[in-house]
């Protein structure tokens, strides 16, 4: 089978690197897993809250999990957003360097996340580089429908008219990788939320971390 490597060098096409940005870009997962498994407790009796709504927009989980309790979202809103104010946003390792590594190369980038504008927010204020770090950063009002549906993915794709053999997913999520397998693009997973073992049917590739990582190997991934 041929390479990727040679299929892009060979076609000269422009080629798109869509990050998912918690689990991904920053070690924040963890910190989201206390916060929703609190919330499944206090309002649900239920356990496993935090691995339903890993990737998920904030409208799909109060739309699947708390339909019509309106009090209950609003309190759940602003318990969200004092704790992601309070929130740290450490990279994943090795990450800063693959990213000056695809820039170096004229990669078009963009983080496409489930997270809103004002989750964002507070990472610029944490992190005010990030803003610059990449072309474009997608968030869960430029898209309808959430992980596991593609649209976000196709969306990066559509902003930088590129197409699913030149576009390449990271992600970490369950909810995400579908999302990136169902675009059609190359979908390298990120062991930082689940195990190898869990992800490997839903990529083509898994990463530990970023950690040395590069360009030229991802164009060596092949579906």
């Amino acid at each position: 089978m041929q390479s990727k490597k040679n299929y892009n060098y060979g076609y000269n096409k422009t080629i798109a690197v869509l990050f998912d940005f918690d689990g991904v870009v920053v070690d924040t997962e963890t910190q989201y897993s206390v916060f929703w498994h609190k919330v499944g407790v206090d309002y649900l009796g239920m356990e496993d809250l935090e691995t339903c709504v890993k990737g998920q927009a904030l409208v799909y989980i109060y739309d699947t999990f708390f339909p019509g309790m309106t009090k209950e979202q609003q309190e759940i809103t602003a318990a969200l957003d004092r704790f992601e104010q309070e929130m740290t946003f450490d990279c994943i390792p090795g990450v800063l360097d693959f990213i000056a590594d695809l820039r170096r190369h004229n990669v078009r980038m963009a983080v496409v996340t489930s997270s809103n504008e004002q989750k964002m927010s507070a990472v610029y204020r944490a992190h005010l580089e990030i803003k610059t770090m990449f072309d474009r950063i997608l968030t869960a009002e430029m898209f309808t429908r959430s992980k596991p549906a593609p649209d976000c993915f196709l969306l990066g794709m559509e902003v930088f008219g590129t197409t699913p053999d030149t576009s390449y997913v990271f992600e970490d999520s369950f909810n995400g990788l579908k999302a990136g397998m169902a675009s059609g693009a190359t979908v390298i997973g990120l062991a930082t939320t689940n195990s190898h073992e869990d992800i490997a049917p839903l990529c083509h590739c898994i990463l530990d971390d970023f950690s040395g990582f590069t360009y030229d190997k991802m164009l060596e991934v092949n579906k």
